[in-house]
């Protein structure tokens, strides 16, 4: 449902919506007035949130016609995530997760830039989704309300198929493409049928809900 409202979207639309729904993943409330914002940057600032709001930003920059303008948004927007990126230890590149992206907590995650996640993914610190040894592109396809345990290891041209859950410390070097399985274990398994609704939140399925984004901007 996800990927059918993107495709009618147009590009400022599209990273609204996908702002929208990493803040509702998140469980971040709507932004108060600036003033108040402002304070609450200073006291207690929210750098996940801000980091996933700089790779949107990102991502949005480098769709757009490759003017001189365009080219230096690109590079502030880029600097800023790439220096706040190594500050919490993220290694995430732009326009691999869908919607609804939740990073649990500030810790080391490295992601391979041919991986594709799905909407809703909830992903915890120490995980690493990259290529099988000695290939550059062989990365891992996700599927959609995929929750990613500490210090899960994802390897290879892998499938996991939408709702599973992988457990902490698993190694993934094979697919699985049966839905809503539990995934656990080193090397990983099937370890019975799970529901990932508690687990995290599908922010995709309640925004798919309310009007289109142009309306509730």
């Amino acid at each position: 449902m996800a990927n059918l409202r993107l495709n009618q979207l147009t590009k400022r639309q599209r990273r609204q919506y996908f702002l929208t729904a990493d803040r509702i993943a998140l469980a971040r409330p709507e932004r108060t007035k600036k003033q108040w914002q402002f304070v609450s940057l200073l006291l207690a600032p929210d750098h996940v949130l801000r980091f996933q709001r700089l790779l949107r930003e990102l991502e949005h920059l480098q769709s757009l016609p490759s003017t001189p303008i365009n080219r230096f948004r690109r590079l502030v927007t880029y600097r800023a995530y790439r220096r706040l990126g190594v500050l919490l230890g993220f290694s995430i590149p732009p326009s691999v997760f869908g919607p609804g992206l939740s990073i649990a907590h500030v810790g080391t995650i490295v992601v391979n830039k041919g991986a594709r996640v799905g909407a809703n993914c909830r992903l915890h610190t120490c995980v690493n989704i990259g290529t099988a040894a000695g290939e550059r592109h062989a990365a891992p396809t996700i599927g959609d309300n995929v929750y990613i345990g500490p210090g899960a290891k994802i390897f290879g041209p892998v499938r996991i198929a939408n709702g599973c859950a992988i457990g902490a410390n698993a190694v993934v070097n094979r697919s699985f493409d049966q839905p809503n399985r539990l995934i656990a274990g080193v090397p990983a398994r099937d370890c019975g049928e799970v529901d990932t609704a508690t687990m995290l939140i599908r922010a995709t399925e309640l925004l798919d809900g309310e009007p289109p984004v142009s309306q509730t901007r």
